[in-house]
């Protein structure tokens, strides 16, 4: 039997709603979310992905700008933007979308944003909040990852979760998130990498598996234990000559073969992606609730 599909768009589509309840209360408030992003070049996988969080934005009622510098702006007056950003008390978060160009620090840029409207979850402050389970903001992906795995009836704990790939932004907080002792988490967690060697030797064992590796087809049907549940975070481009646009998007999972060993499993597109979205909005809409308190 083929897997079930985890449908990202969906139970997007489900938070959403639900964030659009809670955006207009807050306008009766007199209190208005505003979330500011900031786009330096012209990198087009940039341009598509924050247009579609602006247009997310302006669906359920958050207030969103985009703020759009030339690729040759100077470091200092990235960071002075993001100054006035902080400053300005309308503005509730703040997303410079990355990368940026070589010659811009991006660690300077992203510890400059102040923590309170730092809804990418990115800033030191908010990743060591994260490491010993206080409040903050989660990183998008991982955050929705997790609500992806609940809204689907699939809890975490006392599972064990196998995460293929270490990444600052995907890997590594997921893995702490799940590790902690707390609803929607409390799994036993193995953290694969470059350095793990046999990768199938520890994803076989998953009850759910998180593939975050950045290359296609790392996750192979014969590296799937039976039932397990598939969640594949991957986004890369495959040159496709039949496609109008030259390619075409595939994970990091061998979804036609996995589909058949697993019992749940992410599409891509279609899966992880929208739900990124949706936790940039919950974020923002966090930042605008605590400012307006």
């Amino acid at each position: 039997m083929s897997a079930r599909i985890l449908d990202g768009k969906k139970t997007a589509a489900e938070i959403k709603e639900q964030l659009a309840t809670k955006v207009v209360e807050l306008k009766r408030k007199g209190c208005i979310p505003h979330l500011s992003v900031v786009l330096v070049g012209e990198d087009p996988a940039s341009k598509v992905y924050v247009g579609m969080k602006q247009k997310a934005c302006e669906k359920i009622g958050i207030q969103s700008e985009t703020i759009r510098l030339d690729a040759g702006t100077k470091q200092d007056d990235l960071l002075n933007l993001v100054s006035k950003l902080n400053d300005d008390e309308a503005v509730h978060g703040i997303l410079v979308q990355l990368p940026l160009p070589k010659h811009i620090d991006s660690k300077k840029v992203l510890e400059l944003i102040r923590p309170e409207k730092d809804v990418d979850g990115f800033h030191p402050v908010n990743r060591g909040r994260l490491a010993i389970g206080e409040e903050c903001f989660l990183p998008c992906t991982p955050a929705g990852i997790q609500q992806l795995l609940l809204r689907n009836n699939v809890n975490p704990e006392g599972k064990h979760l196998v995460v293929v790939g270490r990444s600052a932004i995907v890997g590594l907080p997921f893995a702490t998130m799940m590790m902690q002792k707390k609803p929607g988490a409390n799994a036993t967690v193995t953290v694969c990498h470059t350095g793990s060697g046999d990768l199938k030797r520890y994803t076989k064992q998953a009850d759910i598996l998180i593939a975050a590796a950045g290359r296609p087809n790392t996750i192979t049907a014969d590296m799937v234990g039976p039932g397990c549940v598939v969640i594949d975070v991957g986004v890369n481009r495959v040159d496709d000559p039949d496609s109008p646009k030259g390619y075409h998007l595939v994970g990091d999972v061998d979804f036609e073969h996995v589909k058949e060993v697993a019992s749940a499993i992410t599409p891509v597109p279609g899966g992880v992606g929208p739900m990124t979205i949706a936790m940039l909005l919950s974020n923002t809409l966090q930042a605008a609730e605590k400012s307006c308190k």
